[in-house]
């Protein structure tokens, strides 16, 4: 890795490690800069504003994931339901740590980087858990009967749901307190409740002792 690199690299993971911290809006390059121990003059030199910045994280954030999910759903050695409790351990590790505070900033003040990561996991629902769903039923550990477009839907419907405080906003004030668990427990308890109700017998004895 170049020298380049490598500060741009420490730089993306200080500055995404103040946004979880803090949010978008409270986080500023001052902070960044003074975590990083370098002046802000420097910073710039890298990065030449917060939003860019943002971006840059997040697109390493997404970059992570997709090579994890991707390693998990190709290994033939494991089976079915251990790759799919592994690919929900992914997620929910990733996305777990993402406050609701940050999504809210996302959506309100950085609404392309928003759209962006909802388009992500559209895709990657697509493209990754669909692929996953198919050797399921290949292995004969997901109900041949299910529609596996659907299933890929609920999936990528309940993260962005998830994700979204306007969302959660709109439930009366008992539920929401109802909800106050870790952001990544909601998300393995929500997809897991999914997937259960898809396997078979024989996968959820599996999914369960995994």
């Amino acid at each position: 890795m170049s020298k380049k690199a490598s500060a741009e690299s420490k730089i993306l993971d200080a500055a995404y490690k103040l946004f979880l911290e803090k949010g978008y809006r409270q986080a500023t390059m001052d902070d960044i800069a003074q975590v990083l121990g370098m002046s802000k003059k420097t910073l710039y030199k890298y990065y030449p504003g917060k939003l860019d910045l943002l971006a840059a994280s997040f697109e390493v954030t997404k970059t992570k994931l997709t090579a994890k999910v991707e390693a998990i759903v190709e290994n033939r050695y494991i089976s079915f339901p251990l790759k799919l409790k592994s690919a929900l351990t992914v997620m929910a590790s990733v996305l777990g740590p993402i406050n609701p505070e940050l999504f809210e900033d996302l959506r309100e003040h950085a609404p392309e980087i928003w759209e962006d990561l909802a388009h992500y996991i559209q895709e990657s629902a697509h493209v990754r858990f669909k692929k996953l769903l198919e050797q399921g039923i290949g292995e004969g550990m997901v109900k041949p009967s299910i529609n596996i477009n659907l299933v890929v839907m609920l999936y990528a419907a309940s993260v962005q749901s998830l994700m979204d405080p306007k969302f959660r906003g709109q439930f009366p004030e008992p539920i929401q307190k109802g909800m106050k668990i870790p952001p990544a427990d909601i998300y393995d308890q929500a997809i897991t409740i999914i997937y259960n109700g898809i396997m078979t017998d024989k996968a959820r004895n599996e999914f369960a002792s995994a």
